[in-house]
């Protein structure tokens, strides 16, 4: 089960690649016929919202690359007793993959939730062990075993 997580979490940021540089692709062709086609001050203010959402699409291309990076580094044989980067945690409250924030993800019947080490939840979860628990948002998690 942990390989087809981690497997759609790839495919999943994959698709965001692919569409974040289908969109900046798009706002630089757009930004090269408003350089064309406009003249004086409404020129310029054009071309300079072009620039910053070119900016902004860059920016967040270059976190989806690093999540892949990120993610393409979890090692998947290893086996720890505790809970770390590339851990799959069964809780009373469902599956939790420690890897990197990509939120829920639909494996078959069951809802994983990819999280982050760094966000608050997955600091939380950070080095625990099989019968220990967390409250999180009011809600008590019990860990009931670490892939």
């Amino acid at each position: 089960m942990k390989e087809k997580i981690h497997i759609a979490c790839l495919n999943l940021i994959q698709q965001k690649i692919d569409e974040l540089r289908s969109a900046l692709d798009s706002a630089q062709e757009a930004g090269n016929n408003e350089t064309k086609s406009s003249a004086g001050d409404k020129h310029e203010t054009g071309r300079a919202m072009m620039q910053l959402e070119q900016e902004k699409l860059s920016k967040q291309l270059n976190e989806v690359l690093d999540q892949r990076s990120d993610l393409e580094k979890i090692d998947l044989n290893v086996r720890s007793e505790t809970i770390r980067k590339g851990s799959l945690v069964k809780t009373n409250k469902g599956y939790f993959y420690m890897s990197v924030g990509l939120g829920k993800i639909n494996i078959g019947t069951e809802l994983v939730y990819a999280v982050s080490p760094q966000s608050p939840f997955g600091l939380k979860l950070g080095d625990l062990k099989v019968n220990d628990k967390i409250l999180m948002n009011s809600l008590t998690y019990l860990i009931e075993s670490i892939i």
